[in-house]
């Protein structure tokens, strides 16, 4: 079996935890989109482990892991994610593959995210400031472009840096009256990040081609979530690749009519990080409840998230166009000792009730949640393991939403932990 996990929300919804159980039944993960600015967390017995650049499969030693060339490669991130698995006894030497396709992230790319944010004001968009955005606008734009493979002749690596960095120190003098970068600093830790990745550097769309005719089972991994999708998500509130279902072919070489089941992942309600329209936010005791119950702090950048109700109309946008096999749904838990609990069942956007969600910020900006009241449950429900021994009222929670988003919820998560989780 081939599958593909992807995030149905804003991100955020556990794909690592999800991941790194399909894992154990899969000898091939791959990581096909994003950047070092999505955090997936995995915890095995006491250890936790964030991983930012690295697939979430690659706790489990026997797993080959696979970076291909829709994500963008922090090299600083990649080798520190390297290094604290190293320390906790897990290598990846022979079994991590990068493209040789994947572009790299430098740091002329941080320096601008940041002069752009700031430059923008109250209108800034909310990035991680980590260059992704503009690491994915030089690869758009080629000419000023490096890529990993360019690791491998640093003479030439040397050369084009050269006019990269000349270019880009024109643009961040005319525009910001920021001081100069220096091409040269640049190189050397290019130099010494080329000694560590380039052993890892393959052309990944081949190796997996290759899997797929020796019948490996092979996990996709999403990263984000299908509504920072940049072309179908809440623009500009996005990420800067197709970080949906649809991202999945185009980031990694392989048709998605060779993926047997996709999965999507949502919590048990919503959340978001940054700017952005919220139609089901709750800015009151309701969502601080959430926010503290459910840890809801950014894995990458420590940012406190925005949290609301369960909103369905923005999961049955996600299950559509990433034509979703199943529904993985995490943090059930947390809505433990809620008396009440509210699904967003549609929206109102000048005076007219819909059901479909408009990724569309304007739209979207007006849009008014219209939501179900259902009863909810004072029990600790971190130690059940099987999904009839909930409380009703859990249980009926969940199947409910089901009906809303018209795909049906095989996974249920009660914790953070591979053993807090139980199929139905």
């Amino acid at each position: 079996m081939n599958y593909c996990v992807v995030g149905l929300q804003w991100g955020d919804e556990g794909k690592g935890k999800v991941v790194d159980i399909l894992a154990e039944n899969s000898d091939i993960v791959v990581r096909y989109g994003g950047g070092a600015n999505a955090g997936h967390t995995v915890i095995v017995g006491d250890n936790r482990f964030a991983l930012h650049l690295l697939p979430s499969g690659s706790v489990r030693p026997q797993t080959i892991c696979v970076i291909t060339n829709g994500v963008v490669v922090d090299p600083d991130v990649l080798i520190k994610g390297i290094d604290t698995l190293g320390e906790k006894g897990i290598s990846l030497d022979g079994r991590l593959l990068i493209s040789e396709n994947a572009h790299v992230v430098l740091p002329y790319h941080k320096k601008e995210d940041q002069l752009r944010e700031e430059a923008l004001g109250k209108n800034k968009i909310g990035t991680t400031i980590r260059g992704i955005g503009p690491c994915y606008a030089d690869k758009v734009g080629r000419s000023y472009a490096v890529r990993v493979g360019d690791l491998r002749d640093l003479e030439r690596l040397k050369a084009k840096l050269q006019k990269i960095v000349e270019h880009k120190n024109k643009i961040f003098a005319a525009l910001y009256g920021a001081e100069s970068i220096d091409a040269g600093e640049i190189f050397e830790k290019c130099k010494l990040h080329a000694q560590r990745i380039v052993p890892f550097i393959t052309d990944t769309t081949e190796f997996l081609h290759k899997a797929i005719a020796e019948d490996k089972s092979i996990l996709f991994e999403g990263a984000q979530g299908s509504l920072l999708d940049l072309d179908h998500g809440t623009f500009p509130f996005v990420t800067s690749s197709n970080s949906s279902a649809l991202g999945m072919p185009a980031g990694c070489g392989v048709p998605a009519k060779l993926v047997d089941e996709f999965i999507g992942v949502v919590k048990a309600y919503t959340t978001r990080v940054g700017a952005g329209p919220f139609p089901v936010e709750q800015d009151n005791e309701t969502g601080q409840y959430i926010r503290e119950k459910g840890n809801e702090y950014g894995t990458t950048t420590g940012r406190p998230r925005r949290c609301g109700w369960f909103d369905a109309v923005a999961v049955s946008y996600g299950v559509k166009i990433g034509a979703i096999d199943s529904v993985a749904m995490m943090h059930l838990d947390t809505l433990s000792g809620l008396k009440e609990l509210s699904i967003c069942r549609a929206y109102e956007i000048n005076g007219k009730e819909t059901s479909f969600f408009p990724a569309n910020d304007d739209r979207l900006s007006q849009a008014k949640g219209l939501y179900e009241t259902v009863p909810g449950w004072d029990e600790d429900i971190t130690e059940v393991k099987d999904f009839k021994d909930l409380p009703v009222n859990a249980q009926d929670y969940v199947r409910r939403i089901e009906e809303y988003i018209a795909a049906p919820i095989t996974t249920v998560g009660v914790g953070p932990k591979r053993s807090q989780t139980m199929n139905r």
